[in-house]
């Protein structure tokens, strides 16, 4: 059958994943001309994303024309590539004035031996990319999964960029965890950023699965490039999905829904009844898979000077809709005891001590082991245009450790009751700004959160009343002296 324009207009952003027909003839073909064919059929922006399982794997890339064809040929031996799959190609328009036409190539490879390291590349008879290599995850000999872990990377000042290509392809990395923001912006000069910054993260995500969690600088048409863009499992739209990975069940999510309102209530209730159903399996299947991490970009707490949500004692993200405290996530994420948050969106480094409802255990001299709270962790400073964020003086009680330097966690879980941060710091040559282990001394201590939990969190913790002012340049009436003296001056 022909496929005209007009039809293929409908694969805009608003149906992502709507593949096109086997059994299409594109235009070049149906101009019956030998001389005509894909205008062009070259792939590029080869990324790889864990399948849900150790076995599985999923590829995507792009195309700027219709090949037909969307192979990946792979096998053990770089000279003989002897497995092919064939998987399904979509269209992608962003809906700007000028869209460009971009075909999204997905296909899924099943039956991985874990530990295997396999070659592949991707294309058809039309283009074929360079040969690639990856090794189906398999914990490491010691324990565990090594993951790279952080936001805010942009095409412009990439700066942990490097030192990430260099560690994923010197073996040193198992999975990347972007905690949002990409590129600056994926839609920007007719999406074109987008590709570039594709173009750069290539030399990880042809090599290691590349985990997405969605960002404010993905806003754009209802976060269209993100959606259409990336593939992640369990998920048609990669807004909120989960999947376990050894020890660890990690459930990614959606922070934008609590600031994109106009785009109506209905996607912060989706993706919160969902969180809801997805802990309750996860809980009950603690024993299997004992540790929960989330990862969402706009954080609960934080401590820079820059006034986001984040520096309010009543954050949306963790007490809810104003008034009705409607889908709040400290109270979800606490009651089903969820073990480590993962954030991103301050341009910089922020451990926290472990905190609930504004009480931090700080108290004792072992605050991560057994903790009575989750422990969250900031990290957004890869690198970006915007440069990073500089913290105010005198930070909250829930502060424990901070770094205003480019950088990225590498997060290593090594079994059921050690999991391992560090943030390194490339502005310093690769040092450590932090190295600090969280530790459940058994499987009883993952499982939701009980009184007595809360009981130990009070006794040896911080309370930090909904007014409370920890330092006299945050009190209101400072506040207000400070402005009146500003307003003097500039009349």
């Amino acid at each position: 059958m022909s496929i005209f324009l007009a039809f293929l207009i409908f694969f805009t952003s608003v149906t992502p994943h709507k593949y096109l027909p086997i059994d299409r003839i594109p235009v070049w073909e149906s101009k019956n001309d030998p001389n005509i064919g894909p205008a062009f059929g070259q792939p590029e922006q080869i990324r790889l994303a864990y399948g849900g399982d150790q076995s599985t794997y999923s590829v995507t890339w792009q195309t700027y024309d219709d090949t037909l064809k969307s192979i990946v040929e792979y096998g053990t031996d770089i000279s003989d590539l002897k497995n092919s799959v064939e998987g399904r190609c979509s269209v992608f328009l962003d809906g700007q004035k000028h869209s460009v036409w971009r075909y999204i190539h997905r296909v899924n490879l099943t039956g991985l031996e874990p530990g295997t390291r396999y070659y592949y590349h991707v294309g058809s008879e039309h283009g074929w990319s360079p040969i690639f290599f990856f090794t189906a995850l398999k914990e490491r000999e010691g324990g565990g999964f090594i993951y790279a872990v952080y936001g805010d990377l942009g095409v412009e000042n990439g700066r942990s960029l490097g030192t990430i290509q260099k560690m994923t392809q010197k073996g040193e990395l198992d999975m990347v965890l972007h905690v949002g923001d990409f590129a600056y912006n994926m839609d920007e000069s007719n999406g074109e950023t987008g590709d570039e910054f594709f173009r750069q993260i290539e030399p990880i995500s042809g090599y290691i699965p590349y985990m997405a969690a969605v960002g404010n600088h993905e806003y754009y048409n209802n976060f269209t490039h993100y959606v259409n863009r990336f593939t992640m499992p369990n998920s048609e739209h990669n807004l909120f999905y989960s999947y376990d990975l050894g020890p660890v069940h990690f459930i990614v999510f959606s922070t934008e829904f609590y600031f994109n309102l106009h785009l109506g209530y209905h996607q912060m209730e989706n993706q919160f009844n969902w969180l809801t159903n997805d802990l309750k399996k996860a809980n009950a299947n603690r024993k299997e898979v004992p540790w929960i991490i989330t990862q969402g970009h706009r954080p609960m707490y934080c401590s820079d000077f820059d006034g986001d949500d984040c520096t309010k004692y009543e954050s949306i993200i963790r007490t809810g809709l104003p008034l009705t405290h409607g889908y709040a996530l400290e109270k979800l994420f606490y009651e089903y005891g969820v073990d480590v948050e993962l954030w991103a969106h301050e341009h910089s480094y922020e451990r926290l001590w472990p905190v609930y409802n504004r009480t931090v255990f700080n108290g004792t001299q072992q605050p991560y082991v057994d903790p009575p709270a989750p422990v969250h962790i900031i990290t957004g400073s890869a690198g970006c245009r915007e440069n990073t964020d500089v913290f105010i003086e005198h930070p909250p009680p829930w502060s424990a450790i901070r770094s205003t330097d480019y950088g990225f966690g590498v997060m290593r879980v090594y079994n059921s009751t050690h999991l391992n941060f560090k943030q390194i710091n490339v502005a310093q040559g690769g040092t450590e700004d932090d190295d600090f282990w969280v530790i459940k001394s058994s499987l009883k201590h993952h499982r939701p959160f009980k009184h007595r939990d809360l009981k130990r969190l009070r006794t040896y913790g911080t309370h930090v009343p909904k007014h409370h002012c920890h330092h006299k340049s945050h009190c209101d009436e400072t506040r207000k002296k400070r402005t009146r003296r500003h307003q003097n001056r500039d009349e």
